[in-house]
């Protein structure tokens, strides 16, 4: 059933608004339902006990104050209104003052914004109180006196003041629950922290060694442990990491062997060569042989991929001028610029593979080449290659990744090469953690950019 077209922008609103990490998702199935039950329960306490209570004591108060004036009305002596006050004091803890000549104020006292909601509630429900129980006009002052509440009728001759005191008006005890509630949400709070967070970093840990086996370091204090299912894909992650492990070490060995096999023939192959009559034949059987060694290195470093090589701090400036010594020999003018101290960490013999492979093809295509290193903005590293050769069209730079691809174009001039070199330096950086992307370079032709983790 397809949703409404309202739902569904409700729904990508609400997921753009939501945590992104385990973490913070985790905090909020918990505390969530526990605050919105809180939240709940107080509701309730404050809309069905609290103010059923405060309303009973208001209507108390306002007898007490309706007895008072009809007293002082059947006899409004000096005698008779201290007897009342005097009994009022005694056994309803009511202050009563005669103000003769004195008129109820024109307004109430507005009580403080931040309390406001607070007082709201009883002051609607002690005028309610006073207006059944009084036929003569009143008014009262809830905000004034922290322990008092003041009261004044109108009276024949002045005012009748009462000062009751607050909890003979209100229930004051309700700020005791609120506070008893506020404090069990943040223990249950601190509690799912340390819960959630224990679970929530035995992943990080395993995303860690992930991430870390694919950049090809090892993890070796790596152990399984957090909730059950955790625990079994930490056992998975290592039993795949070391049949990983296994294969590499294999492929490596038979390589070894492959590469040992078929130097042994092509080493006797160019020795007779070498004490054969030299003719233009055996020239271009050289050549061939020549060609053959460099097609089966390529092969062999494709296939290889450095995979057994331990990752280590690596001096990023003279690993370049190392590579970038082979394209001067090619006649092309390498400039490189990089910090001295600038270290990345990386298999030391892939690194300089990948990067040789990038300086070599830009030294190929172009007379001018420039090799620079700096640290990105977002603290990685990248290492640029750029030369001022034929360049690759936009639509097709995607596709010189690819392996054995070769170009038609005019950057088809290396006819020595497999296709392998642009794929060989992406699978090392890759491998780092990083990747290789190629733009238009300021000299003109192609822009290699390797970016690397800090």
């Amino acid at each position: 059933m397809k949703l409404p077209s309202s739902t569904r922008v409700l729904m990508r609103w609400m997921k753009r608004r939501l945590p992104s990490t385990l973490f913070a998702r985790s905090l909020l199935i918990i505390v969530l339902p526990v605050a919105l039950m809180q939240i709940a329960v107080t509701y309730v306490f404050f809309d069905a006990h609290w103010q059923t209570v405060t309303a009973r004591l208001s209507e108390g108060l306002a007898g007490d104050i309706a007895w008072a004036v009809e007293s002082y009305r059947e006899d409004p002596t000096p005698e008779s209104f201290a007897k009342l006050s005097q009994r009022a004091e005694d056994s309803m803890g009511l202050s009563i003052a005669l103000q003769p000549g004195r008129s109820l104020p024109l307004r109430r006292r507005d009580p403080p914004v931040l309390l406001e909601a607070f007082f709201a509630p009883i002051d609607r429900s002690l005028d309610r109180a006073l207006s059944e129980r009084l036929d003569a006009p009143f008014w009262f002052d809830t905000t004034r006196y922290p322990a008092y509440v003041d009261i004044r009728v109108g009276v024949q001759g002045g005012v009748m003041r009462v000062l009751a005191p607050r909890d003979r008006a209100f229930a004051t005890q309700g700020h005791i629950f609120v506070l008893w509630m506020t404090v069990a949400t943040v223990l249950l709070t601190a509690i799912a922290l340390l819960f959630i967070r224990n679970q929530v970093r035995a992943i990080e840990r395993l995303a860690d060694a992930a991430e870390a086996f694919g950049r090809g370091t090892d993890v070796p204090a790596f152990k399984p442990h957090g909730a059950r299912e955790v625990r079994a894909a930490a056992t998975a992650f290592l039993a795949m990491r070391g049949r990983i492990q296994r294969h590499i070490e294999q492929r490596t060995a038979l390589l070894a062997s492959v590469s040992h096999d078929l130097r042994t023939p092509l080493t006797r192959l160019k020795l007779s060569l070498a004490l054969s009559e030299q003719t233009k034949r055996t020239a271009d059987m050289k050549r061939d042989l020549s060609e053959m060694e460099h097609m089966i290195d390529e092969y062999l470093a494709f296939a290889r991929g450095e995979g057994g090589e331990a990752a280590e701090p690596v001096k990023l400036r003279p690993l370049i001028e190392a590579v970038s010594e082979g394209a001067r020999r090619l006649g092309a003018e390498v400039d490189v610029a990089a910090d001295a101290d600038l270290t990345a960490m990386a298999r030391p013999s892939a690194l300089k593979r990948a990067l040789s492979n990038l300086v070599m093809n830009a030294a190929a295509h172009g007379e001018h080449v420039a090799v620079t290193a700096r640290r990105a903005p977002d603290g990685g590293l990248e290492i640029t290659v750029d030369d001022d050769g034929p360049g690759i069209p936009a639509d097709q730079r995607e596709e010189a990744f690819k392996a054995f691809a070769r170009l038609d174009e005019s950057r088809n001039q290396n006819t020595k090469g497999v296709g392998l070199g642009l794929a060989i330096a992406r699978d090392v950086a890759r491998g780092h953690g990083g990747d290789i992307v190629l733009d238009r370079s300021p000299l003109g032709g192609l822009r290699a950019v390797v970016r690397l983790p800090g």
